[in-house]
């Protein structure tokens, strides 16, 4: 009774550090602000700490590129890649910037801060998706085109059947105007660990059969997984896109801003350091993919072996026998490796020629070493934005404000394997940058670090916590897990 009593005290002080963290401590980073950042430093969270390693040492961010407003709104692209939330945003931090700053942060700029820059600014209403969902609108050219300008060759037909924000069907911003275009919305993604993401690039994509997209800088394959939807090829064209784009630039950076901001994406590595309940899970006898500097050290672009060299490395038997806690995410870690079920109907998944359905695991997509990402190029199919296996919670699909497009594909297209020719999506995700249809609903898998620091999940923020996360693959592939598996891998995933 005693150690359970030391246990919640211990828990509940940690949890009132977290939404009280010292005053003295820099959090939100503002543009411009001038903060040294330090070589390792750890963020308070409701789970515990989050663990921020800058590999090269102390950042000053004094006239730093990726600290300093390159555009015309104030913004820079810390404003959605904030350290304390693992290089992105969380919902909770957005509804707590609003009311800081009554809405006037460069976070909440109308371009994309906003369902649409449309609407009335002063109102959190016009802002609900990224308040709700930490979403940012991605307003699409539409049809797409290659790098040359010229136009993509397009499977299918577009139509908007639902549009709560209004952006789609704006005579100005949407896809009937003068500069078509599609919005979408979807949460920012972690800028650190990204020696991990952009490996892998492979000549051939396997999941298609097609050529890789090239670096435009070395012409040499890249791994297509920086983007939800595979668009930008390399750090330095997403960093231009970002700042012509979230930005409103003017001009174009220079190369040394370019530099400097590649530089630095490139050595920020976070993990979670710490857990309320478990203690520090890094450090001398932590398993060997827990914490930064693990992440810093290790070889990126490694498949995960079940057996000998798992994606997040094997947990010993201290791990699995000295806390309850400790023993809860040793388990969620066998369970994420070996616990087998049918994957079917997940295009890119199946449709490869694996078979469907395929009995495989967790870690079978979720395969690269130390994120669990794809190393293949990682756009999948597994029905968080296409109807009917779009599974999004019903309280929030009972008043959801994401766009819906009914998408027709002809008859001369490939269909989408197991939706067909007619597919409604609140997302089509890859397929607005292919032109393919049996690309419509895959979106890029994401890194698994971090994570709770950062909710909302999924692409679309659908998922309000991990254990939505896990309710989601459990409904979608009828796992039948029980309520201690479940345990078992939320706590997994919260410690990585």
């Amino acid at each position: 009774m005693r150690k359970l009593l030391t246990v919640l005290v211990f828990g509940i002080a940690l949890t009132l550090s977290a939404q009280y963290q010292s005053s003295l401590k820099t959090t939100w980073i503002e543009p411009g602000s001038g903060v040294i950042l330090p070589e390792f430093d750890t963020y308070d969270s409701i789970d515990g700490t989050l663990g921020v390693l800058n590999a090269s040492g102390q950042v000053n961010t004094d006239q730093h590129a990726f600290f300093t407003p390159l555009g015309t709104n104030g913004r820079a692209c810390v404003n959605c890649h904030q350290p304390v939330y693992g290089m992105s945003v969380s919902a909770v931090s957005l509804q707590r910037r609003w009311v800081e700053t009554d809405g006037k942060d460069p976070v909440f700029a109308a371009i994309d801060g906003s369902n649409c820059p449309s609407l009335p600014q002063n109102l959190q209403a016009s802002h609900s998706l990224l308040l709700q969902r930490g979403l940012i609108r991605i307003p699409l050219t539409w049809p797409p085109k290659n790098a040359d300008g010229s136009p993509k060759p397009v499977e299918f037909s577009i139509e908007v059947v639902r549009d709560p924000a209004g952006c789609n069907t704006n005579a100005q911003y949407g896809v009937k105007s003068s500069d078509p275009t599609i919005s979408v919305y979807r949460r920012p993604r972690m800028a650190a660990n990204l020696k991990y993401v952009v490996a892998g690039g492979q000549r051939i994509v396997l999941k298609t059969g097609t050529l890789a997209d090239l670096d435009p800088d070395t012409k040499l394959p890249v791994s297509m997984n920086l983007m939800s939807d595979a668009r930008e090829p390399s750090l330095r064209a997403q960093a231009i896109s970002a700042i012509m784009g979230h930005e409103q630039a003017r001009i174009l950076p220079s190369l040394k801003q370019l530099d400097q901001i590649v530089e630095f994406e490139s050595q920020v590595y976070v993990a979670q350091a710490a857990h309320i309940f478990g203690g520090p899970v890094m450090g001398e006898g932590a398993p060997p993919a827990m914490g930064a500097a693990n992440l810093r050290d290790r070889k990126a672009g490694v498949l995960g072996d079940n057996d000998y060299d798992p994606v997040f490395g094997q947990f010993n038997a201290a791990w699995k026998g000295n806390s309850n806690f400790r023993a809860s995410v040793a388990r969620g870690s066998d369970l994420f490796m070996n616990r087998q079920f049918w994957l079917r109907d997940a295009a890119h998944i199946n449709s490869i020629g694996l078979g469907n359905p395929i009995k495989r695991t967790c870690a079978t997509c979720h395969n690269a070493q130390m994120t669990g990402q794809d190393l293949s190029a990682g756009w999948v199919d597994v029905g968080t934005t296409n109807f009917p296996t779009w599974t999004e919670p019903s309280t929030w699909a009972d008043t959801s404000e994401l766009p819906v497009f009914k998408v027709t594909c002809a008859k001369t297209a490939d269909p989408h394997p197991y939706l067909g020719r007619v597919i409604y999506t609140t997302d089509p995700g890859r397929a607005l940058i292919s032109g393919k249809c049996n690309d419509v609903g895959s979106i890029v898998m994401q890194q698994l670090r971090g994570l709770a620091a950062r909710a909302p999940y999924f692409a679309n923020g659908s998922a309000k916590s991990l254990r939505e996360v896990v309710d989601f693959y459990d409904r979608r592939f009828d796992m039948k897990l029980t309520d201690q598996e479940k345990v078992d891998l939320i706590t997994f995933l919260g410690v990585l």
